[in-house]
């Protein structure tokens, strides 16, 4: 069916298909559905969306499933996990195609897993990918623009994330559950949609917390400790907690589920060799997401290593998170990220044209993670270098579709290690 769709795809007008995509998408996952036997209701599964935090709450909440006992799978942007295997998500997309999702769950369900945690997109709700996904619970973290370009609008885009939840209606699933953000300004709008029960949470149910080393918080009687940072961190840690508790699961075990987790790759991930300054990866692509990045270390020099989030869309972030780096950081250090068909250097120049103060600009981005480290290595332990944007994203994209292969973590630890042992 698919290979059929994609000669008609080739064959047919653009226009014409272009207006045809809804049916065309729809009739691809309702297929994939079919050939793997709707296999979403044959396992609890709990979906999660929002604008940020998505991929780190997936991976809490696996790790206090785990803690309960639980036989697992976890979809994010991260990796997929079924049971005890675990690969890299290479696919450059959160949400892979509709076949890879259902079959993803048929193999869930054929290794005796009882519990699978997903991350669904705006893209994935774009594409239908979310449909005859049956969900147990549902996680809304946040909602800030992004892909505004892709779904022609703010409102658009908050439509697609909304239609995610009406997977909660299904009526195969008995006690749903939505867990929704009440600080977020769209948690309203959440809110009323269909779920047989509805939680919200605040940082208030997290308090006192201290984000000091780590997180140090209450939840009701019982402290948890965290090696995560940020106060972000805290909002994905409860949006877990709040599900895990609501299902029953001991404050004891959720303790200890948090606990485990020692890091998230590509989310605020440490890189050490034996410095004495820090060196962290972040996904943070989004201006909200990267001030909040470079707030959780108000208290170091920071170097930035920054360029923005894919040439050829969500342009109006360019100006926006320039701004956040001039505010922020204490040397900036503007490179190569994701241009696709874009001159990298145009993306680079309206990036510096808003910035106030001295950046580098340095395309190559081995040579940029490297100039960084050498400057903080020159500051000593009260610096910190941020590489933002790319997280664990495996390929730097260039234009007619080109990947490089690429690791920010690797290069990371490869560069601190030629200067560290200079």
């Amino acid at each position: 069916m698919q290979k059929i769709l994609e000669k008609i795809k080739r064959i047919i007008p653009k226009k014409i298909f272009e207006n045809a995509q809804p049916i065309y998408h729809y009739l691809l996952v309702l297929t994939g559905a079919i050939i793997y036997r709707f296999p979403s209701k044959k396992i609890y599964v709990t979906g999660i969306t929002g604008t940020k935090g998505k991929s780190t709450t997936v991976e809490i909440l696996n790790s206090i499933f785990e803690a309960a006992g639980y036989k697992t799978a976890l979809s994010n942007t991260i990796r997929f996990k079924i049971g005890d295997k675990s690969i890299p998500n290479k696919y450059k997309m959160s949400m892979p195609g509709r076949f890879f999702m259902q079959k993803f769950l048929s193999d869930a369900v054929k290794e005796n897993c009882s519990h699978a945690v997903v991350e669904i997109t705006s893209e994935g709700s774009k594409q239908f990918r979310h449909k005859f996904i049956d969900l147990d619970s549902f996680i809304f973290t946040n909602l800030s623009p992004e892909h505004i370009e892709s779904h022609g609008s703010y409102e658009k885009y908050r439509q697609a994330k909304l239609n995610i939840a009406d997977n909660l209606k299904n009526k195969s699933k008995k006690n749903t559950i939505m867990i929704v953000n009440e600080e977020d300004i769209e948690s309203e709008l959440f809110l009323e949609k269909y779920a047989d029960k509805k939680i919200s949470f605040s940082l208030s149910d997290a308090k006192p917390f201290n984000i000091e080393k780590g997180i140090e918080m209450r939840y009701g009687k019982t402290t948890i400790y965290s090696k995560l940072q940020g106060e972000f961190n805290v909002y994905n840690i409860l949006a877990a907690v709040k599900l895990a508790d609501e299902l029953g699961i001991g404050h004891e075990i959720i303790k200890k589920g948090v606990e485990n987790l020692d890091e998230v790759k590509g989310r605020v991930q440490k890189v050490n060799v034996g410095q004495e300054f820090d060196v962290i990866i972040d996904y943070a692509h989004t201006p909200d997401s990267l001030e909040k990045l470079y707030k959780t270390f108000d208290n170091k020099k920071k170097v930035c290593v920054l360029g923005n989030t894919g040439g050829g869309r969500d342009t109006w972030k360019r100006p926006v998170m320039a701004k956040i780096a001039n505010e922020n950081c204490d040397h900036i250090i503007l490179t190569n990220e994701d241009p696709y068909d874009e001159d990298p250097k145009k993306i680079i120049n309206e990036m510096n044209e808003a910035i106030e103060k001295r950046a580098d600009v340095i395309i190559d981005r081995r040579q940029a993670i490297n100039s960084a480290i050498e400057k903080a290595n020159k500051i000593g332990k009260d610096a910190v270098v941020l590489i933002s944007g790319k997280g664990t994203d495996p390929y730097i994209m260039e234009e007619n579709g080109k990947k490089i292969p690429w690791s920010d973590y690797d290069v990371a630890k490869e560069e601190l290690e030629k200067i560290i042992n200079k």
